[in-house]
């Protein structure tokens, strides 16, 4: 979509509507800025949904990125859950750096569209073995490259876990391509 000056760009996200800031990435890319933080209605209404979704799949962990999609993966784990039998579904989440808890911890590199230089993310140990051969769904909040995505793929497959589905609230158009990818709307980006 051709960047004018505009400051916001509404969309309308599991049947609620959002006015988004448009902010630059560089000198000629603009994206709208959707952050679920603080947005209780809108993170619980995808979560129910994505969850719907996922259903189809059969996996036995969750496994999202440190920060943004937090929420999303737990509401999506509490959806998942079944407290009536004690059963309350597993979500592990990657972690963006090295903390001193950390045991034999896995790290890879990404690169991110809204972050300037180069990040890792990180797998715990213990929970990098209790990963080990089992059927995983990843999720995240929105999917632009698919860097994250890829990034915790390849942790995933270092461990031994099969990744089954991906989810997104969001995919941010002419990026990452996979028709495979669960996802509840669209978001341009903005350039010269």
């Amino acid at each position: 979509m051709k960047y004018e000056g505009q400051e916001t760009y509404e969309i309308t996200v599991a049947g609620l509507r959002r006015r988004l800031p448009i902010v630059p990435i560089n000198d000629s890319l603009w994206i709208a800025a959707f952050v679920l933080w603080g947005d209780v209605e809108l993170t619980n209404l995808s979560a129910r949904l994505l969850a719907e979704r996922l259903r189809a799949f059969r996996f036995e962990y969750l496994v999202s990125v440190e920060a943004k999609a937090l929420p999303l993966a737990h509401m999506i784990a509490t959806y998942l859950s079944d407290p009536q039998t004690g059963r309350y579904f597993p979500y592990v989440v990657c972690r963006k750096s090295v903390k001193g808890y950390m045991k034999n911890p896995l790290t890879v590199k990404v690169k991110s569209i809204t972050t300037a230089a180069a990040q890792m993310l990180v797998l715990d140990g213990p929970e990098a073995a209790r990963l080990g051969g089992a059927r995983v769904a990843v999720v995240d909040d929105v999917v632009s490259t698919g860097g994250s995505l890829r990034a915790v793929d390849e942790l995933l497959r270092r461990v031994g876990a099969r990744v089954v589905a991906h989810a997104a609230v969001l995919l941010e158009e002419a990026g990452y391509q996979d028709p495979d990818l669960i996802s509840l709307g669209t978001l341009p980006i903005f350039t010269r």
